[in-house]
């Protein structure tokens, strides 16, 4: 039995706004799993003078309200600045476009998380970031379980990749289970250290394939 979705979603859905990617984004993140039926990905352009948003755009991999949501928090977050899109809430995503199936709210959820993420990579970049606490390897294996493991639509923690994580004057260390000639190894360890090389204290981040 289809969900009801009404007009306004239908409309987002059929006619999505700001899809698509930006060549080189101040701020980009990605959350959820294929594996789970949606995810999203965010890219971010910022003034820096203003820190408003100039540019927004989306990808989306899931069902009509994903795409939906990724469509209107991206109109809502479009020309305010960092601290004022900080603030877009789900409910508000939710209620901009009138409402979801109480089963499909999860999306407006993961829509939001995609922004803020994406805010919170800006900030790292800028050195803007409040958070002065030193990276552990409990940080490092959080910010591993937003990695991808293609082969299994789950992340890289979750699928037993990381071998082992060693860190030492400001040099991250991350061995991963697999060959270094593996079809997925490049897309692995671009990702990876797209997550880790924003941190404040990290000077390096070397990712090794070790194959058991």
């Amino acid at each position: 039995m289809p969900f009801p979705y009404n007009d306004i979603v239908l409309e987002h859905f059929r006619n999505p706004r700001n899809v698509g990617s930006l060549e080189h984004p101040d701020g980009k993140a990605t959350e959820g799993s294929p594996a789970c039926g949606d995810m999203v990905t965010v890219y971010l352009q910022v003034e820096p003078d203003t820190k408003k948003i100039t540019d927004i755009k989306f990808e989306s991999y899931g069902c009509a309200s994903n795409i939906a949501t990724g469509s209107i928090i991206t109109e809502l977050a479009k020309g305010k600045t960092i601290e004022e899109a900080k603030k877009i809430t789900w409910k508000e995503a939710s209620e901009a476009l009138g409402g979801l199936p109480a089963i499909k709210a999860h999306c407006s959820v993961l829509a939001v998380e995609g922004l803020r993420s994406a805010i919170q990579n800006y900030e790292e970049k800028q050195g803007l970031a409040v958070s002065k606490d030193p990276t552990t390897e409990a940080v490092v294996r959080r910010r591993l379980k937003r990695v991808m493991n293609p082969m299994k639509g789950l992340d890289m923690v979750a699928t037993n990749l990381v071998k082992e994580i060693e860190i030492k004057d400001g040099v991250i260390r991350v061995v991963v289970d697999l060959p270094e000639n593996h079809q997925f190894a490049a897309s692995i360890k671009e990702e990876a250290k797209e997550r880790l090389e924003n941190l404040w204290d990290v000077k390096e981040v070397m990712i090794e394939f070790e194959e058991i």
